[in-house]
């Protein structure tokens, strides 16, 4: 960590923190939402489906947070974080209560915050269904195992992930596309106060891990290790049902500007902690550090509309874009640590053209069509070899089945797990309760 980046955090105090959250309290309860019907019902058939899709998810998240959050105070290892995470168990029940009567009393949607729970859930994907199934499980964990690797790892989880990057770039476009056009005075006003909320929360959360990093590399590991599990569901959060742009675009915005948003805040939060994302072990953040944001952005949705990345189809498409762009992530995915001399791996589809890395002196290359020479050759279909490149399927599985086909070096075969590493298991399919 930079000393600039250590001065930053350091004044940054749990009694600071605190300070803030009593000087910010503010009531749910007394919003005026008398003018927002009439704005509502003036949005377009469009418009509205877009915002019971993006409510939706805040109005889902906040209640799970304010279900869960309790484990997270007692794994705390501070008296101080314990007072903070309760005034933030606080501040997701009042925002709780915020959406359910802007639903209640603007959309409609039911009278009590259970039913009005009940209408989120089929505007809840993939994605965001595979995240918060994730931190239902982390909730259990951190009740049988309060160790830092185990608190790192779910700070990580919520105040990283879903707050940092999923809620905070939703947060910043509806807050922008209704302060201009000032038809929902009483939720702009509610959201302004529920975006500061989460700023402390995320400035608390960079703290806690900041700390934790100093103390102990475990901690790093355990970072790690989340964020190389979660990001499969974590870039399918934002894609619009049935990949309808018009639920962005028809609220002055396009998909890519919020996953460039996304990207830009989250990689100045991991910078403040000290353990930029680049630091961190290859394959958890395989894009060009020297590419735009906006261009990293379009090259994570193409993978995602092609089925590569995103909700398992069954039929991932390809072409020549789609290829070069995931041998391009395999390649800067590798481990060259994992190899003790320049190594090629040639993939021959049946569907697909084939494509080759070469790890070579500390640097990897990917190039499309067939390598002088190969030490390994795996003979695949370009949907089999996607589950296993991005999906976490067992590709020792995929071979016993025939799926795989390898060739070559039985070596260098046997540490591709090491140079590749794996998605874990986990992470492929979604298990949220819908409660």
């Amino acid at each position: 960590m930079s000393v600039a980046q250590q001065n930053a955090t350091q004044q940054i105090t749990y009694e600071d923190l605190y300070r803030r959250w009593e000087e910010g309290n503010w009531k749910a309860s007394e919003i005026d939402f008398s003018q927002d019907r009439a704005g509502w019902g003036a949005l377009s058939e469009i418009q509205t489906k877009s915002a019971m899709w993006l409510y939706s998810m805040f109005l889902y998240g906040e209640d799970a947070v304010t279900d869960g959050l309790s484990p997270y105070i007692d794994a705390a290892p501070k008296e101080e974080q314990k007072y903070f995470l309760a005034t933030q168990q606080v501040d997701e029940a009042r925002h709780s209560v915020f959406f359910h009567r802007f639903f209640k009393e603007v959309i409609g949607a039911g009278d009590s915050i259970s039913e009005t729970l009940a209408s989120t859930h089929p505007h809840l994907g993939w994605g965001y269904r595979g995240v918060f199934g994730r931190l239902e499980r982390m909730f259990d964990e951190l009740r049988q195992d309060s160790s830092l690797p185990t608190f790192a790892r779910a700070i990580t989880l919520y105040h990283m992930i879903i707050e940092a990057s999923m809620a905070q770039p939703a947060q910043h476009f509806i807050e922008d596309f209704f302060a201009k056009a000032g038809s929902l005075p009483g939720f702009s006003a509610g959201m302004e106060k529920v975006s500061r909320d989460e700023q402390r929360h995320i400035g608390f959360g960079v703290k806690v891990l900041s700390e934790l990093f100093a103390e102990s590399d475990e901690c790093k590991e355990a970072a790690s290790e989340m964020l190389r599990e979660i990001l499969p569901f974590t870039l399918a959060v934002m894609v619009p049902p049935n990949w309808d742009e018009r639920y962005t675009t028809e609220y002055g915005f396009e998909l890519e500007d919020i996953y460039a948003f996304g990207m830009r805040s989250v990689e100045m939060k991991w910078k403040a902690t000290g353990y930029p994302l680049h630091d961190h072990p290859p394959g958890i953040y395989p894009f060009d550090p020297e590419m735009p944001h906006r261009e990293r952005a379009q090259r994570q949705i193409k993978l995602l509309r092609a089925g590569v990345l995103g909700e398992p189809n069954g039929k991932p498409q390809v072409d020549p874009e789609v290829e070069r762009i995931l041998f391009d992530v395999i390649a800067r995915s590798a481990d060259t640590n994992a190899v003790d001399r320049p190594v090629t791996f040639q993939w021959k589809f049946k569907d697909a053209e084939p494509y080759y890395v070469r790890i070579n002196n500390g640097s990897t290359s990917a190039g499309e069509g067939l390598a002088e020479h190969a030490d390994v050759t795996l003979s695949t279909t370009w949907a089999d070899w996607v589950d296993v490149a991005t999906r976490g399927h067992d590709a020792r599985l995929a071979m016993l089945r025939g799926k795989i086909r390898p060739r070559g070096s039985l070596r260098q075969l046997a540490r591709m797990p090491k140079i590749f590493p794996p998605r874990p298991a986990s992470s492929r399919e979604p298990t949220a309760s819908l409660q």
